[in-house]
């Protein structure tokens, strides 16, 4: 097998715009791509410098209700500074929580999509 990594995961979304907003401007997001090929737009974002993004398609362009997708997770370096610049922007989010193999946060997007964001690696609490 010669799989390197996955180029893309489409979300289904209601309104591209809303979704635009906010993978680009809460969570800082780079545009990849925008182009509109007759009627479907192809709409898609990602963090910058990643190998995957994040195609936002309504319903009618993938047959999929929006809010539908679950269990993403995205890796940081800084989960309690990211965290609290999501609240700051406006997101809900919940955590985060430190687990056995590091610590995470959920948040969704305006449709309903979940994320996990993670930060690898037990923490250790001194007292």
């Amino acid at each position: 097998m010669q799989i390197t990594h996955a180029t893309f995961v489409t979300l289904p979304v209601a309104d591209q715009d809303r979704a635009k907003d906010f993978y680009v401007g809460t969570l800082g997001f780079e545009v990849l791509a925008d182009q509109q090929a007759g009627p479907v737009r192809w709409l898609q974002v990602g963090p910058k410098g990643a190998q995957t993004g994040f195609t936002l398609a309504t319903a009618d362009q993938i047959g999929l209700a929006p809010g539908g997708v679950r269990g993403i997770l995205l890796a940081t370096a800084d989960l309690d500074a990211d965290c609290a610049e999501l609240v700051r922007a406006g997101a809900a989010v919940e955590g985060p929580v430190d687990l056995p193999w590091g610590r995470q946060a959920a948040l969704t997007d305006p449709d309903g999509n979940g994320f996990l964001l993670t930060e690898a690696g037990p923490r250790t609490h001194e007292g």
